[in-house]
């Protein structure tokens, strides 16, 4: 018996072992007219084996490139792209940079301190003062996810001062979002258990017509 992990192994598992046999057979094919026809014939049976490979736009030329990676770049086939060489697969990727900057309150986040930043540009007016409304709002909820129990708007409206520089101020007639909207809107759930007692009760209804003797 036979063993996987005893077997030849796999360059591209997607592909399978037969695949890689045919290709290995294609490759000791001394006519070359022959090996392109080969090639040509197992391109097609890798295009139906990852049909999802045709939603992109470069599909046969990544099958191409597939045939010559799985041949560790032994096929010597009359390619219609550019063969690749195996030097151009062993370039690590750039490190990615990663943002740096110390984030004064963890729980609302760095994007919302870009947020308080952009909107001190703006002049006075209804439109800075809106938007500072919405940004408390968002303080608020961010808050409240964190920490269900102990929420005030007088701990939102501090953190805004503290993260704003005290340049955004809410307005004296200004009212933030209740705990009940943070939560959610619940009308859905209360028509889901009314329509649902009066199918209930219909049902019932039905089954008492059913249940009686003519």
């Amino acid at each position: 018996m036979e063993y996987n992990t005893q077997l030849e192994k796999l360059i591209i598992p997607e592909y399978g072992r037969n695949i890689q046999g045919m290709i290995k057979y294609c490759c000791s094919i001394e006519n070359r007219e022959e090996r392109n026809l080969c090639a040509k014939a197992i391109i097609q049976v890798m295009g139906q084996l990852n049909p999802h490979l045709r939603d992109s736009a470069d599909y046969t030329h990544k099958l191409w490139d597939h045939i010559f990676i799985i041949s560790e770049f032994k096929l010597d086939v009359d390619s219609p792209y550019p063969i690749p060489s195996p030097e151009s697969f062993n370039v690590k990727p750039e490190l990615l940079t990663y943002p740096k900057g110390k984030i004064r309150y963890k729980h609302y986040g760095k994007t919302i301190e870009d947020i308080i930043k952009k909107a001190k540009e703006y002049p006075e007016g209804p439109e800075r003062s809106e938007l500072t409304r919405q940004i408390a709002n968002h303080l608020k909820k961010s808050y409240y996810n964190w920490n269900k129990d102990s929420i005030t708007d007088d701990v939102v409206i501090k953190n805004l001062n503290e993260l704003s520089g005290g340049e955004l101020k809410l307005d004296e007639n200004a009212s933030l979002s209740s705990h009940q909207e943070l939560r959610g809107n619940t009308n859905g759930k209360k028509f889901f258990h009314k329509n649902n007692k009066h199918k209930n009760k219909h049902k019932h209804k039905h089954n008492n017509n059913n249940n009686r003797k003519f």
